[in-house]
């Protein structure tokens, strides 16, 4: 049994790949391999001089790579998209998919700091290459900052008297694990605890890995390096992140507003259609609870779009 068998149960998979719309000698991207699930349905309908190109940055995820001569692992994040795919020659691709939830691997690791369900050093690095981890930023981090933190990234409600526990903590210094950042927080903690937490962490977790700025600049480059015709298909778990999905898709930018002539036109034009996107099944959400708050997004590159 290979070691992506425990390390994540995919989600929307076959809705997701669908959403490719393969073609069989086309060139595709999965810029959030992890347990590699996505990856094997989509060589599943590759032909032989069909390519796969994967990107992940964690390294516990590389050792699920398929024996497969189809499939190029890129040892990094997927903001590199645009750098990487160049550098392998396929400037242009037939489909990205990537998939933004963190992976049951990853929570169910005690040693990657992810989950409130163990006690383990505070670390949430997606690419423990980075240097940035969690104890660095409560340990470090001046109250301001913190509050917008816990504020923009968890949705926390009480993000100020939240920062201002930690800040004023006796032992802040020595808050090195889970458990200790649980106890040093707890007087804070409002409504259902667990709940509570994940937002705390989910904040923390953005923090560490700046994921909306990468989602950003991952977005970007997609639109630009899909051939005519070629999909798009993003797989989002939370408000923040979708909010940016849906606004790319729909508009090509991240401003609120398009910019507009005095005839209603739009400035700047726009390479991307977007196609209805897509929730899991209650059967789904049944076998695999994580699937919950999953929505997958799929755009499509006009034909006009070179």
């Amino acid at each position: 049994m290979s070691t992506s068998t425990f390390y994540h149960q995919s989600v929307l998979l076959h809705e997701a790949v669908d959403a490719l719309n393969i073609q069989k000698d086309g060139v595709y991207v999965d810029g959030t391999f992890g347990g590699g699930g996505h990856s094997k349905e989509i060589l599943k309908r590759l032909g032989e001089k069909g390519k796969l190109i994967v990107f992940d940055h964690d390294e516990d995820a590389w050792k699920n790579l398929p024996d497969d001569e189809r499939i190029l692992l890129v040892k990094e994040n997927f903001q590199y998209l645009k750098r990487f795919l160049r550098l392998h020659n396929f400037p242009k691709v037939n489909g990205i998919l990537a998939d933004l939830g963190v992976s049951s691997f990853q929570f169910d690791t005690a040693e990657r700091g992810f989950s409130t369900r163990f006690d383990a050093e505070l670390d949430m690095r997606m690419d423990r290459r980075l240097p940035l981890t969690a104890k660095e930023v409560v340990q470090t981090y001046k109250e301001k900052e913190l509050q917008s933190i816990f504020e923009k990234y968890g949705e926390v409600r009480n993000a100020k008297t939240l920062a201002h526990a930690i800040v004023n903590s006796p032992n802040r210094s020595s808050i090195h694990t889970i458990n200790d950042f649980k106890a040093a927080i707890d007087v804070c903690i409002k409504g259902n605890p667990n709940r509570y937490l994940a937002q705390v962490f989910q904040a923390l977790r953005i923090e560490v890995n700046g994921e909306l700025e990468v989602l950003k600049t991952f977005l970007k480059q997609a639109g630009e390096c899909l051939l005519p015709e070629g999909r798009l298909a993003i797989i989002t778990f939370h408000s923040l992140e979708d909010k940016l999905v849906k606004t790319y898709m729909k508009k090509g930018d991240f401003e609120k507003e398009v910019e507009k002539d005095e005839y209603g036109r739009p400035l700047k034009a726009h390479s991307l259609k977007v196609l209805p996107d897509v929730l899991p099944s209650e059967e789904e959400i049944k076998y695999n609870p994580r699937s919950r708050s999953a929505r997958l997004r799929i755009a499509e590159k006009m034909t006009e779009y070179k």
